[in-house]
Parts: structure tokens; sequence; C-alpha cells
């Protein structure tokens, strides 16, 4: 089986424009979102709202086309970059022991950022953190909230939904459910030891910007963090949600039956697992895009409209 996890939509297919930008912090950093808005929105609406995000290597910007489509459906929906991605800010660490003396808790100090890695616990308190936001939007009815995901973030939304009761409905399509193949075998376990112990005992920082370790996957991913992420063993838990996964019949990245197919048979709220005929996973963006458009739609209209 391999073991590719996956990037978002590809930029070349990005047309929509978002209605406005707007800041979501997460964990003291300052993330990019872009807003989306039916055309003829009164100021006083209350509208069912939809947060997405991209998955390896992708950018809120790659997924305005799908966003556009959802807001004139009839949703509130904002796409947002992780940290460290697109336009949203960094995480940083010191890159020397803080200064003693302080003034107000404050100090000056020199700090390196954390840019452009594949970090899924952390991508997972991001959409935690927009999830928070999202439900304080005066347009927002938080009461009525969907997150869209694909490919990696496919697992995300499954993850998050796991560990906040508001979140009402998931579309997820072409949807990596599960990362411990890092763990999977001597030889994975050993690297992935390695490389951890390295990073706790300072003799190693974090991998460069976009750099490539897995195909073309741009990003590095912290194997410390795969090791400890399966959303495919959360989805029982998320029993308020109504689940779709949508997938690939000829799914070449990762085998369907330990990923989408299993986190649906695990699902206890109402669910839906739709196969696509004849397309492999990146088909989901080609050649079955506006078919997966419609299917979301479709179910977040049923479980956020009703």
């Amino acid at each position: 089986m391999r073991r590719f996890l996956l990037f978002a939509l590809p930029l070349a297919l990005v047309q929509a424009q978002p209605t406005r930008t707007a800041t979501i912090m997460s964990e003291g950093t300052r993330m990019a979102a872009e807003i989306y808005t039916p055309a003829d929105l009164a100021a006083d609406a209350k509208l069912p709202c939809i947060l997405m995000a991209h998955g390896w290597g992708g950018t809120a910007q790659a997924l305005r086309r799908d966003a556009a489509v959802l807001a004139k459906s009839g949703y509130f929906v904002a796409a947002f970059d992780y940290r460290g991605w697109g336009n949203s800010e960094s995480r940083v660490y010191l890159t020397e022991p803080a200064p003693k003396e302080r003034t107000g808790g404050k100090f000056t100090a020199e700090v390196a950022e954390v840019r452009e890695v594949v970090d899924p616990i952390d991508f997972g308190i991001d959409w935690l953190n927009a999830i928070h936001w999202i439900a304080g939007e005066p347009q927002c009815d938080g009461t009525r909230i969907g997150l869209w995901g694909s490919s990696l973030s496919g697992g995300l939304v499954v993850w998050a939904a796991a560990r906040d009761a508001r979140v009402k409905a998931i579309h997820s399509q072409v949807g990596s459910m599960d990362s411990r193949f890092v763990t999977a075998n001597d030889n994975e376990r050993a690297k992935t030891y390695e490389e951890s112990t390295a990073r706790a005992r300072g003799s190693a920082g974090y991998p460069p910007p976009r750099a490539k370790v897995i195909g073309n996957l741009i990003g590095a991913p912290i194997r410390s963090k795969f090791a400890i992420y399966a959303p495919v063993e959360d989805a029982h838990l998320a029993g308020q949600c109504a689940m779709q996964f949508v997938i690939a019949e000829n799914e070449e990245l990762f085998d369907n039956r330990d990923h989408a197919v299993k986190a649906h048979e695990r699902a206890r709220g109402p669910k839906r697992l739709i196969s696509i005929p004849g397309i492999k996973h990146y088909g989901i963006y080609f050649e079955a895009r506006e078919q997966a458009q419609k299917l979301a739609i479709e179910w977040f209209d049923l479980h956020l409209k009703k």
C-alpha cells in the first residue's frame, strides 16, 4: 500500500474572489482567512456556516472556486491557512535561552519561524480555533456549523468534529484518516524516533520551508505528530455530527478501506459513503470536481438548513 497523504486544490484552477478577508487567532498566531457570502446577504442575516482548509502543501487561495460555490448556495464560508502556510503568520521559537531579566512578562529576543511544515496536530488545533472564531461571527449561526475538508484536511475535519460538539456536519473528500505509517515497521519507527529525539534534545531543528520529503508534496512531515494522529479512531466520538465521506474508486495514494471506509463504519451519527467511479485521487479536483461540489451542497443543505 502506498502511504502518500495529499495536498489541496491546484492553484491553476483558482477563479473566484473572496468577499473580504479576516484574521483568526490560533495559539497567539494570526491566521489568514478568506470570507465568502451570498451576494444578496442582509446585514442582520444569520446563515449556516462552513469552514474550509487545505491539505498537505495547499493554501486557502486554492479553495476559492469551491468556497464561492458554497456561498452562492446560501452559506457563510471561511477558508483559512494554517499557521505557517499561505498568508498566515508562523509559529516562532527562541534561537537562544530567554534572558533572566524581564519586564511585565516581556523581553526582547531573536526568534526563528516554523514555516511550511506538515504537523497534523497543530493543524487540528488551528481547526478548533477557527471553529471558535466562526462561532463569534455576527452573520454566522453558531448552531449550524459545517466543515469541508479534502485529502489530509478530509481527516482533520473528522478530528475536529470529534472534539467540538458545535460541528453539526462535515464533508470529507478523498480523506486521509490515519498517519501512523511512520511507526508501521521497524525502519519507519526507528526513523521517527531518531528524528523526534534529536529535536527534543536540541540537536536538530525544524525542516526547512517547502521541503519535499514524500514524493512531490510540499512540506516535510513532523513525524512525531504523525505517529499520534489517526482520526479514523475518532469518528465514533462525534455522534452529533452528520458525516459524508466521498472517495475515489481508484484511489492510488492509500487504501480506502483503512481510511474513509473504516471511519464511515465507526461513525455513529447520520452518515453517507459515496465512491465516485473511475477516478483516482486527484480526479476530485478535475473531472469530478463539480460532482463533489454538488454532493457537498446536498449534504450541508440536508443537515444545516433543516
